[in-house]
């Protein structure tokens, strides 16, 4: 099932997406899927990323492949950090460069949305707290990540987490097939079965360090590939069974 959560006539709404419509959700997902009778035309709709975060958190180095292409050793525990919810823009948005930053890099991620509250669970328990998945990039400016002791400053800017197009439930996220496009030339080309931690164990590792809440949003990591935006560039982020998160950087 997808979830989608746009906005139409000014007022944010939640919806299960059937093909070139969205079915209305009399509320957000993240308690019971309760329909109403409402159907809203897709191409009406400006799409929302699909999630309620009060927390954004991310692995840092999380792709075996990613870690050869680095020629770094691989972590014996996941490397976590955080966006604000403030950075995030949704599906067709625009990414903003600020002029302090001389290196804006994308970088695509599997993306869990969290579907209600977790604290210190297990691994094995892991998927009952998972609504879904989405796509992610991780929008990064590397100079200044390379200039910071913490990657606070160079993740954090406004517009710099996009997420969507849709949630996708149901999904068993341990072989998924992982493309980014940068105007329309494959630049990143993997597969989550390439994780060094399962979906599962970052669930659990993070819920030992930090309640999770519902539509809390936990990126996976990037795989190889990562590289260089310019103003005017589309940039697209696509995994298998879940679709396309299409950005623009603004010019």
């Amino acid at each position: 099932m997808k979830i989608a959560k746009f906005l139409h006539n000014k007022k944010i709404q939640w919806a299960i997406v059937k093909e070139d419509n969205l079915l209305l959700l009399k509320e957000g997902p993240f308690e019971k899927i309760k329909l109403t009778s409402e159907i809203i035309p897709l191409k009406k709709c400006e799409l929302l990323p699909p999630a309620e975060p009060s927390k954004i958190i991310l692995a840092g180095l999380n792709y075996a492949d990613h870690a050869r292409e680095l020629n770094l050793k691989i972590p014996k525990e996941p490397v976590i950090f955080l966006k604000p919810p403030t950075s995030l823009i949704g599906s067709n948005a625009l990414i903003i460069c600020p002029k302090s930053v001389q290196q804006l890099d994308y970088e695509a991620e599997l993306a869990i949305v969290i579907g209600k509250k977790a604290k210190a669970i297990s691994a094995k328990d892991a998927r009952k707290y998972i609504l879904g998945y989405t796509c992610l990039n991780d929008i990064t400016a590397r100079d200044l990540q390379s200039k910071d002791i913490q990657w606070t400053r160079a993740k954090s800017f406004d517009t710099f987490c996009a997420l969507g197009p849709y949630l996708t439930t149901g999904l068993n996220a341990a072989n998924l097939k992982i493309k980014l496009y940068l105007n329309g030339q494959v630049k990143q080309d993997s597969s989550t079965a390439h994780f060094i931690f399962s979906v599962e164990y970052l669930v659990s590792f993070i819920s030992n360090i930090m309640t999770l809440l519902p539509g809390d949003i936990i990126s996976t990591g990037t795989p190889p590939g990562t590289g260089r935006m310019q103003k005017g560039d589309k940039v697209e982020v696509e995994i298998e069974k879940i679709g396309r998160l299409t950005n623009y950087v603004k010019e």
